[in-house]
């Protein structure tokens, strides 16, 4: 029989490849901890924790047992005319460490998905109220996932380009720093006389998908405090920051104005399931509130609210708020940091920056963001027993909290004898 990775090639489609300059691909058979192992029993870091979600480890033993015991009672039911334990506990265990104005929870299936709806509600917010605000507000550089309203606020042309002339209206702000915020805040004051603008969609603190691009807290609390005073809805896509990876449970956490909506996915299930959750505040909520049918948000998905990824969820949260997880999120912080010391001065460094467990470093060179020297780059990490993705010149690490510091400094030496390739 033909192995895993030559069955592949007859059917299968896979996301953000090119097949024809990149037709093989790595089978992998087992996880656990932050080890992937592949079908010749080699074994790599998982230093991204699978694009962001295995953040308590790969198959964690307490989060498979309490998946194990719900599978015994109830696997799936639809969520529309239905409740359930696990839903039902869920939203109270999110809400004890969401912001406090978040007050109500809206199940659907991934992130892209998570801010798909939170877009609608914006939108039909204003529409419920009869106002003329159909303009969304984004940041430059943004990604916030593949559907099409998603890809509307997004604007990273590689994923969007063909399908540019079906989006929804967005104006563009420059993420704030401490030099440009006033002539930010100068320019929203003209944007907003024109009263179009339904909603600010942001990436709190770190742009994952723009190279883990990072902004000022206090920069972006102003913007979020102008846009409110102006019945602006704001949206917090999460996804990527959200349950512990900026030292906080949410990135929100970092600045004192609070958004009305909020984007989840990835973490939220452990990376055992796919789920997705988008919270608001009671005033978005009551805006759907009402005796007409038509008021109410017609969005739904079958697998929402899906009893098992709730459970996965639940099981996350607990681990989020032990003493052992928040010490480890605390230990990788500190090892970062002292590898940053380490690199940050080196020739072929052009930049660093860390938030929480997230660190990213620039190289000193031009590249594409999916070309030849990246990959290269990607072919040595892998080659050392480490999984890392590359997004140009970019190198980041966003682990497992669980890591072992024996498996931290080998993504670090790992990087750094990748210098010499470039």
């Amino acid at each position: 029989m033909k192995n895993l990775a030559e069955r592949d090639k007859k059917y299968l489609w896979h996301p953000l490849t090119q097949h024809k300059l990149h037709p093989e691909m790595l089978p992998i058979v087992k996880a656990k901890g932050s080890l992937l192992y592949d079908d010749k029993g080699v074994e790599y870091i998982d230093g991204i924790a699978s694009w962001y979600t295995s953040a308590y480890g790969h198959c964690n033993d307490f989060i498979l047992k309490k998946v194990y015991e719900q599978m015994q009672q109830l696997d799936q039911v639809v969520f529309s005319g239905f409740t359930h334990e696990p839903a039902v506990k869920l939203s109270e265990e999110l809400m004890s460490i969401l912001p406090g104005n978040q007050e109500k929870l809206f199940f659907s299936d991934n992130g892209s998905t998570a801010v798909e709806v939170g877009i609608k509600m914006a939108l039909q917010y204003h529409h419920n109220q009869g106002n003329n605000q159909q303009v969304l507000l984004a940041f430059e550089d943004s990604f916030h996932g593949d559907t099409f309203g998603a890809m509307s606020v997004s604007s990273l042309s590689v994923y969007n380009g063909p399908f540019e002339d079906f989006f929804i209206e967005v104006e563009r702000i420059p993420v704030p720093t401490k030099k440009n915020i006033e002539s930010i805040l100068i320019a929203l004051e003209k944007i907003l006389k024109q009263n179009t603008v339904a909603a600010f969609i942001y990436e709190p603190l770190v742009q994952g998908a723009a190279a883990m691009k990072m902004h000022d807290a206090d920069g972006l609390n102003r913007i979020l405090a102008l846009l409110q005073q102006h019945n602006v809805l704001t949206i917090a896509d999460e996804v990527m920051t959200g349950f512990g990876k900026t030292g906080s449970y949410f990135a929100s956490d970092h600045m004192a104005a609070k958004p009305d909506i909020m984007c989840f996915s990835k973490a939220l299930t452990a990376g055992l399931m796919p789920m997705a959750i988008t919270s608001c505040t009671r005033t978005v909520y009551d805006a759907f509130y009402s005796d007409e049918l038509t008021k109410g948000l017609f969005h739904g998905h079958t697998y929402t609210a899906n009893p098992l990824a709730c459970t996965a969820a639940l099981a996350g949260i607990e681990l989020l708020r032990s003493d052992e997880i928040q010490n480890d999120i605390k230990r990788v912080v500190a090892a970062h940091q002292k590898f940053d010391t380490e690199i940050k001065n080196h020739p072929k460094v052009a930049r660093t920056r860390q938030c929480g467990i997230i660190y990213a470093l620039d190289l000193n060179v031009k590249m594409e963001r999916y070309g030849n020297l990246r990959d290269r780059l990607f072919k040595h990490f892998m080659d050392n027993g480490v999984y890392l993705r590359p997004l140009g010149n970019t190198i980041y690490i966003s682990a497992p909290y669980i890591i072992s510091d024996g498996q931290l400094q080998k993504v670090y030496s790992t990087i750094k004898s990748a210098f010499d390739l470039v």
